[in-house]
């Protein structure tokens, strides 16, 4: 019974979205309450952001397990990530939470200071998928 009560109560947002869209906005500003994981805090030090793109699956890998123990222990959880492609968020579908999946459209620079060619690329190589797409500036919690 314990189980069924934990899948019940645990939630998991997914929000995915080039660089720039607003992921972090929309999770920060609607989600609150929520524990917020991100593959971009594996790159956070006392120095500030220090991404090295040699340690991306690292920081993927770290991402999901922190997903994992606070489904576990209980809290609602959302999980701000670019997933371009769909085999990306596979992994968070398969912990067997409610889920949904949100896909933020804002155009705002980058936080991370992504080039314009990357961003450019990656909107080019987005996988759709059936979620709810939102400007983060433009709406409220989903």
């Amino acid at each position: 019974m314990l189980g069924k009560e934990k899948e019940i109560l645990n939630k998991l947002v997914i929000i995915r979205g080039i660089p720039g869209s607003g992921k972090t906005t929309l999770a920060k500003e609607s989600y609150y309450d929520f524990v917020l994981c991100e593959a971009d805090q594996y790159f956070e030090t006392e120095n500030g952001y220090e991404y090295d793109r040699n340690k991306i699956k690292d920081a993927h890998a770290f991402c999901l397990d922190k997903v994992k123990q606070n489904l576990e222990k209980g809290k609602d959880v959302v999980v701000a990530n670019t997933f371009v492609k769909l085999w990306e968020i596979e992994p968070y579908l398969k912990l067997g939470y409610p889920t949904k999946v949100v896909e933020t459209i804002g155009e705002y620079e980058s936080i991370h200071n992504v080039p314009k060619d990357v961003v450019e690329r990656m909107k080019k190589q987005f996988e759709q998928y059936e979620s709810v797409q939102v400007d983060p500036l433009e709406e409220g919690r989903l």
